[in-house]
């Protein structure tokens, strides 16, 4: 029978993936129609923000500035030829500094990768043994504590977070650096890791939250299963059945959702990085938003949406291959 039923399990899953697919490439031509409608609406003129001030009276000038930079033509025109160029990997220039964009993401995205890494991996540490043990002690005096504590966590944004932790650790302390950032290249792990982590544990402090709180509601349910009662009915220690049996199958649901949460840390970078003068892709996409650099910004939202998107894709594909009933069919 199992020899049977794998054909048909494959056969059903090949399906799923054909239909995501289909979905993420939907979804990525959507993200690159509203992101250019989206600039499109910005205030001014783009022409504007290049030249000097001197030069704005003369409208002949403008107008051939206009025509080389192709802003004459139609907006579906513009956009069909922004996405066709895109898909070449040639996201266009800035109009002030003259740099492709896709160099400009180069530069800058180690940085922005780095944090929602760093993120990531302080958020799963701190989420799943404090989940766990707040599900094996449910009801307890640390449960109720680390319940009121992971509430408060979510109610703050993590640029208020991020500005705590600069006055306690840089002005009151004297520990970490505030601004700043030291590539690994340039000064080794250890100073990387010091203008990285307080920005870093600002962006983790939702996420750490969300997931600790989640791990919990699922072991509760976990361990009330038959086969844990079953394992504890043998003897088995409480330390092999909660890692073993209640920490294995909870982790699916979690793995899926750090994946889908460091998709969302990509974007949230922005205002982290601007708080903490960080070279990344938020502080170019906000200097360029201020310079009405309309390329830029386009080419750095269109980034940061597809890898979005792409991760949550990737993270479906992740818990479809994980999930025991997929593989059963």
């Amino acid at each position: 029978m199992e020899g049977v039923r794998n054909p048909v399990g494959v056969q059903l899953l090949g399906k799923v993936i054909a239909l995501r697919m289909v979905r993420l490439i939907a979804t990525l031509f959507a993200v690159s129609l509203i992101t250019f409608l989206m600039v499109e609406q910005l205030p001014g003129d783009p022409i504007l923000a290049i030249l000097p001030p001197e030069a704005l009276d003369d409208l002949e000038n403008i107008e051939r500035i206009r025509k080389e930079l192709r802003l004459d033509d139609s907006v579906v025109t513009r956009y069909f030829r922004w996405v066709g160029d895109a898909l070449q990997g040639d996201l266009g220039k800035s109009y002030i500094t003259d740099q492709p964009v896709t160099d400009a993401i180069k530069d800058r995205i180690p940085v922005t990768l780095e944090l929602a890494f760093l993120a990531t991996f302080l958020a799963a540490v701190l989420a799943v043994p404090i989940g766990a043990l707040c599900a094996y002690r449910e009801g307890s005096r640390f449960d109720r504590v680390m319940s009121g504590i992971t509430t408060t966590a979510l109610s703050i944004p993590g640029f208020v977070a991020g500005i705590f932790f600069i006055w306690l650790f840089t002005l009151k302390f004297n520990w970490l650096p505030s601004t700043g950032w030291n590539r690994i290249s340039d000064k080794g792990l250890i100073a990387n890791l010091k203008t990285a982590i307080l920005p870093a544990a600002s962006l983790a402090l939702a996420p750490l939250a969300i997931n600790a709180r989640l791990i919990r509601a699922d072991m509760i349910g976990t361990l009330k299963e038959d086969y844990v009662l079953s394992a504890r009915a043998k003897g088995l220690r409480d330390r092999y059945i909660l890692m073993r049996h209640a920490l294995r199958p909870s982790s699916l649901t979690a793995v899926t959702v750090f994946a889908l949460q460091f998709g969302g840390l990509i974007g949230g970078t922005v205002v982290i990085e601007t708080i903490f003068a960080l070279p990344g892709l938020g502080t170019r996409l906000i200097s360029g938003i201020y310079q009405r650099d309309v390329m830029m910004i386009q080419g750095i939202t269109l980034f940061i949406a597809s890898v979005y998107v792409i991760v949550n894709a990737a993270a479906d594909f992740l818990y479809l291959a994980l999930d025991p009933r997929i593989r059963r069919r």
